[in-house]
């Protein structure tokens, strides 16, 4: 056994990074909306039903990047909020359309402009050029590692 992790610093790995990040970006996050009780996750699910009404749930999940296992979970929370609606599909009844309910789009319009304050906040210590590179370089890695 290789005794390598001795003088192994976390801060030279790339994975502890973007847990904090992750960490930060949550944090601010639910500081901006601590009120309206709603998750990243819920906020992007919701997002995402709003700018394409009738997605399915599969499509939902490649979407915003999350497991479709457990998305059925977050889409149960938006709709006994009201926020969402589910119907089958007439072309397949095993598969649920999504759309947002008229509550649904009125929480999004009170949530848009405090999430992208969080958002605002995380990127502040960056000036507008790093931010920019931040972006591209994120967005780089996300595809790259897509599957």
């Amino acid at each position: 056994m290789t005794e390598e992790w001795k003088d192994l610093d976390l801060k030279t790995l790339p994975g502890h990074y973007v847990r904090r990040i992750h960490q930060l970006v949550v944090a601010l996050f639910m500081d901006e909306l601590s009120d309206i009780n709603l998750t990243p996750v819920q906020y992007s699910s919701l997002q995402t039903i709003c700018n394409q009404p009738g997605i399915d749930q599969k499509t939902l999940c490649e979407t915003i990047g999350y497991d479709s296992s457990t998305i059925g979970g977050v889409i149960d929370r938006l709709e006994a909020r009201g926020l969402v609606a589910r119907k089958v599909s007439s072309a397949d009844r095993r598969v649920r359309l999504l759309s947002a309910t008229k509550d649904g789009l009125v929480m999004l319009e009170q949530v848009v402009p405090r999430m992208l304050n969080s958002q605002k906040r995380f990127l502040e210590p960056l000036t507008p050029k790093e931010r920019k590179e931040f972006m591209r370089l994120m967005k780089a890695l996300v595809d790259a590692n897509a599957e």
